[in-house]
């Protein structure tokens, strides 16, 4: 049963024009209310957003972009017999034998976004790796088993293929246009709840995690669980800006801090699996380390910018080209470098067999030299 609630505000206003109405000096009780300055309103205005604060609408954003999202199940076939590491391998060894045991297939969950018309799909590498079956099911109910093309592990970036035609696709954007506290929306999977939607803000852009990856990754507070992964980020213009990838977690689950993979970075690997079902990435063969305030102003330099080159690979490309221990990169291929993260981002982005300017500091002035990037191997 539902109930009416009264304004507290409403009966004050009420019961005052009681009290003047019994009070006039005519005793005519059909008198109209006198409309002089003391009189009472009962109207109030409503009140006034603050300035400058907009929630977004995701609305439409969803039912445009939506369609171009899939859901993505794996199985991983099962081993049909004990590993050696088991507790049960030595007992079944010692008395008659290991049985072949079949261990049960494993289920996996993700997400993932439709980005040609020809049913090319992107996700992440961590969620179609050595897996046996891959299944991709539109927002329409229709249901493909899927092509892995290549993935990369160094980004977690995959490609996967479906046969189809006349697919709808995302809109793609840039992530360099984003912004620290800029709306954000994530479609994906979460624990298999198909095509959910969570929104937040970019919390930081280029988060580098102690992974060994130097992905910069875009940070967001937007919830994200395990079947969000490969899943787009989508910018309040409608455009994909990201892939889901990561989460910070001491639980398993959400904790307020999330991480995507630039969607440049992505369409770049993509493009290589596309063509040629790998990824090849430059190296130079330097060691580099960060290059503190002091060590800028003890080598002349007025800013702490570039990276210190702290080893050098005998016989390798910045050997070749003349670089030296205690040299400082300021430039590599036209861009200024400003962490070993990011010197390694240019290096690895550079095909191998090509050659580059670099800018080197030295004894207090400017050098530069070319170098013949090599492939990094492994």
């Amino acid at each position: 049963m539902s109930k009416r609630m009264v304004s507290p505000a409403n009966c004050v206003a009420a019961m005052l024009l009681a009290g003047l109405a019994a009070c006039s000096p005519s005793g005519d009780q059909s008198a109209p209310p006198s409309s002089s300055a003391g009189s009472v309103t009962t109207s109030t205005a409503p009140a006034a957003p603050a300035p400058g604060i907009a929630l977004p609408s995701f609305v439409n954003l969803v039912k445009r972009q939506g369609p171009a999202v899939v859901n993505i199940s794996t199985l991983r076939a099962g081993h049909g017999a004990l590993r050696e590491g088991d507790p049960f391998y030595q007992f079944f060894k010692r008395f008659g034998g290991v049985p072949e045991f079949g261990e049960a297939p494993q289920v996996g969950l993700g997400s993932g976004f439709i980005i040609s018309q020809d049913g090319y799909v992107l996700t992440n590498a961590h969620v179609v790796a050595d897996t046996d079956e891959v299944m991709v099911k539109l927002t329409d109910k229709r249901e493909f088993q899927a092509k892995v093309v290549g993935f990369d592990r160094y980004t977690d970036v995959a490609l996967i293929k479906i046969d189809a035609k006349n697919l709808p696709v995302v809109t793609l954007g840039d992530p360099n246009k984003l912004e620290a506290g800029e709306w954000v929306a994530a479609i994906g999977a979460p624990f298999g709840f198909e095509n959910s939607v969570t929104v937040g803000v970019v919390s930081a852009k280029g988060r580098l995690l102690p992974s060994g990856s130097y992905v910069p990754f875009i940070q967001t507070d937007v919830a994200v669980n395990p079947g969000n992964s490969g899943g787009p980020l989508f910018s309040t213009r409608g455009e994909v800006v990201g892939i889901n990838s990561q989460i910070y977690s001491e639980t398993g689950g959400y904790m307020g801090i999330s991480f995507a993979i630039p969607i440049d970075i992505a369409l770049d690997v993509s493009k290589q699996l596309r063509e040629t079902g790998k990824v090849t990435r430059g190296r130079i063969g330097v060691q580099s380390q960060e290059l503190t305030q002091d060590l800028a102003v003890a080598m002349g330099l007025k800013e702490a910018h570039g990276v210190l080159v702290a080893a050098v690979q005998r016989g390798g490309p910045a050997d070749r080209a003349g670089i030296i221990p205690g040299d400082i990169i300021l430039r590599f291929n036209g861009k200024a470098i400003e962490d070993p993260a990011e010197m390694a981002r240019q290096v690895s982005s550079i095909r191998p067999g090509t050659t580059v300017d670099a800018e080197v500091w030295r004894k207090g002035k400017s050098i530069n030299v070319k170098v013949h990037v090599d492939e990094l191997k492994g």
